[in-house]
């Protein structure tokens, strides 16, 4: 019985453990790293840092030479401040005709929070400290003209608006210079978070045009704060690697190690992203077989530090007097992977379920099944939780068996402790004497706890990342089952539920023990108050079930003893 408590005791301080690990992960300080400077060799500029040299796959030839970009082009913010604004059914953008990059992006359906329904999620922002955009831009061979996201481009109006009945909106941008003219045109979609970028290479002149088309993502490292509910920040890439090979690759980068880490790998079907809770953007190349280069970079912005993650594609070759398209496609929005499936391969791992995923994502799709039955993500919960302790209700019932039998001969348990207190090696014999005789296990009560584990942790990951039950209502007073009971009536009613349970299994003999079990119910109140209320409603169901569960178990065993014992 000693060891059972004792392992039980352990495993209920391995969740409390590694979910304080998780808070305590959140509140370390992401390092900034040094300046990268911009240097002039002999008078020629050379490429800014913000931007990857020309080279990419080692499949394309013609890597050497770099386009001269002039110092008036490398500021990071429109000298005109002319911006052009974009809105869509889902998305309101803020488009700089400088270069085309994407500075401004809300989630028009995702609010911030319940008491500010009317202000969207902002995804993109570029202000003064903080910086998160898309750039994209194409380099030229060869010295061969190029537009780079630094590069002026000609934009029709400043505002673009998808229409009542308009399922696409395109806004094109022009830059013409030496013959070549490329329009760079973005598409957005009805109710839909990916957004197309065309660039139409144009090739007036009489001499052939090469160059390559990169896409990154850019941002400046920062602080998520005190949470308890931690989630990665940070940058993700995958693929497969160039020249064959099954095994996807799968890769977080941290924003700070893009710094020091010179990431140079050719890879396939693939695509990098910028992923945070719930929300992600990520560049896509619309040739899932073509073979693209992923980077890092690290750079100054308004007198601070930014990283990049990008990829660039392989060289593309434009005939005299004739034109070529260079397709990808970025996408903006929440991580729902029924959304990012298709978009990728891989891509929906975005929706980081940590090292358990293989059960995480059954709990998930089956919380989704349920939803779609009763409308209520709460009574999902629920449901799930009943399917759960059916799964378990085997192993359960040998656990209560074992607790019950220990339970009945708990008198006689306490009378060997006080008959060999002073041998505990003659004590030991003794009680697996006993246990034999009345066949109890010592380990069986322990059980239930082992393999709920991990479906615990799992849950709570299913319930920090889907963005699908971000601010989704139960009952009552729970408005959002991700974040924490606001009257903490689901943490206290858990407790006396594990209260109760408690009261059922049998008590310690140890005296240390049963101070620390008696205390077990009220520390596990306090803890639970922070976690989300949707994994309150689990353990607390959970515990209800138990308890009906051991007391028909427990009775059924006693009923038995005393008619043995009778006969």
């Amino acid at each position: 019985m000693e060891q059972r408590r004792l392992i039980l005791l352990i495993a209920l301080g391995f969740v409390l453990i590694l979910l304080w690990q998780a808070w305590l992960a959140d509140n370390q300080q992401p390092a900034t790293g040094g300046d990268a400077a911009q240097t002039t060799q002999a008078g020629v500029d050379q490429p800014p840092a913000d931007r990857p040299r020309a080279g990419g796959p080692s499949t394309a030839p013609d890597q050497a030479d770099v386009p001269a970009i002039g110092s008036a082009d490398r500021s990071a913010a429109s000298d005109s401040g002319e911006l052009v604004r974009v809105e869509t059914d889902v998305l309101s953008m803020t488009i700089d005709p400088k270069g085309g990059v994407i500075r401004e992006a809300d989630l028009l359906e995702y609010p911030v929070s319940l008491d500010q329904p009317e202000e969207p999620v902002t995804l993109f922002e570029d202000r003064s400290g903080f910086t998160y955009i898309a750039q994209s831009g194409l380099i030229g061979a060869k010295n061969a003209p190029a537009p780079d996201h630094h590069a002026a481009f000609q934009v029709e109006k400043p505002v673009y608006r998808l229409e009542d009945g308009q399922s696409v909106l395109e806004v094109p941008m022009t830059w013409e210079r030496d013959g070549i003219k490329v329009t760079k045109t973005y598409l957005f979609k009805r109710g839909s978070y990916a957004i197309d970028l065309r660039y139409r290479v144009e090739n007036t002149t009489q001499a052939e045009w090469r160059g390559q088309q990169y896409r990154q993502l850019t941002r400046s490292p920062s602080s998520q704060g005190m949470q308890l509910m931690y989630t990665y920040t940070g940058g993700v890439y995958a693929g497969t690697p160039a020249g064959g090979g099954d095994r996807v690759t799968y890769e977080k980068v941290d924003l700070d190690e893009m710094g020091k880490l010179k990431l140079q790998r050719d890879l396939q079907n693939g695509w990098a992203a910028i992923i945070q809770h719930y929300f992600l953007s990520a560049w896509v190349p619309a040739d899932a077989e073509q073979v693209n280069q992923y980077y890092t970079l690290k750079s100054r912005n308004d007198g601070f530090t930014v990283f990049s993650l990008g990829l660039m594609s392989p060289v593309t070759t434009v005939a005299p007097q004739s034109s070529r398209t260079l397709e990808s496609i970025l996408y903006v929005g929440p991580k729902i992977q029924s959304n990012l499936a298709p978009l990728a391969q891989g891509l929906e791992l975005t929706v980081d379920f940590g090292m358990l995923t293989f059960i995480a994502e059954p709990i998930f799709h089956l919380l989704q099944f349920f939803h779609k039955w009763v409308g209520n993500w709460g009574w999902a919960i629920v449901l799930v939780t009943l399917v759960i302790k059916l799964l378990f209700l085997w192993p359960s019932a040998i656990s209560y068996r074992s607790m019950a039998r220990m339970r009945a001969v708990t008198p006689k348990m306490q009378a060997l402790k006080e008959r060999f207190a002073d041998d505990k090696q003659r004590l030991s014999q003794e009680m697996m004497k006993l246990y034999q005789k009345e066949k109890i296990n010592p380990l069986g009560g322990c059980l239930p706890i082992v393999i709920q584990i991990p479906v615990f942790i799992s849950l709570y990951w299913v319930l920090v990342e889907s963005v699908e039950l971000r601010q989704a209502p139960w009952i009552l007073w729970i408005n959002d089952l991700t974040q924490k009971d606001p009257y903490f009536i689901l943490p206290l009613l858990m407790g006396i539920s594990m209260f109760i349970q408690q009261r059922l299994n049998p008590a310690p003999v140890d005296p240390m023990q049963k101070k620390i079990f008696q205390w077990l119910p009220v520390v596990f109140t306090v803890f639970f108050s922070f976690f989300p209320a949707g994994l309150v409603l689990y353990w607390f169901v959970n515990n209800l079930l138990s308890i009906v569960q051991q007391t028909i178990i427990t009775r059924r065993v006693e009923r038995q003893m005393a008619e043995k014992k009778a006969s």
